[in-house]
């Protein structure tokens, strides 16, 4: 080994999938499985926003502008903030996501940038300049320990000075492991996904200011918005005085 990507490869070599390891990599081999089914009762391929989502932008929370969507899937948060006047690119390691997602742009007539490909690897060839907001439903607690390394260089990278950084993850105590990160590299074992505590989430990005931290609200299947009470959401703000991107 001579560089840091060595020992995050090497890590990576840690947690078997169904596939083989754990890679990360581009072609979102298992991804792709999980949505080639679209009849799945699976909830989120639900085609309505997340309901912390429609929150922040009721309550004024996040201004409206350039949106950045990782892990977005069928892309129903990025379709909704488009409509809701967002300048949208959304990115997913799946093929069979990005095709869903590009599918139901158009049923609905929408305009939405959706690229297939690692967000937290990419060069800047797929993604540049900066976002005023950045949305993660579903995707950090996917992220092996050592891969949140590239996670914050994202952010750091792509977040523009005074924007929004939202994210919705795994509630400890109610679902994902719960175990250190280091149990998981001798388990071998992401366990289905990791569980966030709200000091988890502030420790992890305390390079951001909280807006606030809380519980996502279960949804009647009624609803116009998705949410489960086994979720958490933080918002969390970039102080206006970083360097300029």
């Amino acid at each position: 080994m001579r560089t840091v990507d060595d020992v995050l490869r090497l890590l990576d070599e840690a947690f078997p999938t169904s596939t083989g390891r754990w890679t990360g990599n581009t072609d979102g081999a298992w991804w792709d499985g999980f949505y080639s089914d679209r009849d799945r009762p699976v909830p989120f391929f639900a085609n309505k926003p997340d309901e912390n989502l429609a929150d922040y932008l009721d309550r004024g929370l996040v201004r409206r502008g350039r949106v950045l969507e990782v892990g977005c899937g069928p892309g129903r948060n990025a379709l909704y903030l488009a409509e809701q006047g967002f300048e949208v690119d959304a990115i997913d390691l799946s093929h069979e996501a990005i095709a869903w997602a590009r599918e139901r742009a158009t049923d609905r007539g929408l305009k939405v940038n959706f690229q297939q490909g690692d967000a937290f690897r990419d060069d800047g060839t797929l993604l540049t300049g900066s976002y005023d907001l950045i949305y993660d439903s579903g995707c950090l607690h996917h992220i092996p320990p050592h891969r949140r390394i590239g996670y914050l260089a994202l952010l750091d990278r792509l977040l523009a000075p005074g924007g929004h950084f939202a994210v919705a993850c795994f509630a400890a105590g109610l679902m994902g492991s719960e175990e250190p990160d280091g149990e998981l590299y001798r388990e071998g074992s992401m366990a289905g996904g990791l569980a966030f505590t709200p000091d988890d989430l502030r420790w992890l990005f305390q390079d951001l200011t909280e807006v606030e931290i809380r519980p996502v609200r279960a949804q009647a299947e009624d609803s116009p918005h998705f949410g489960e009470d086994f979720l958490l959401a933080g918002l969390f703000a970039r102080p206006t005085d970083v360097r300029e991107l």
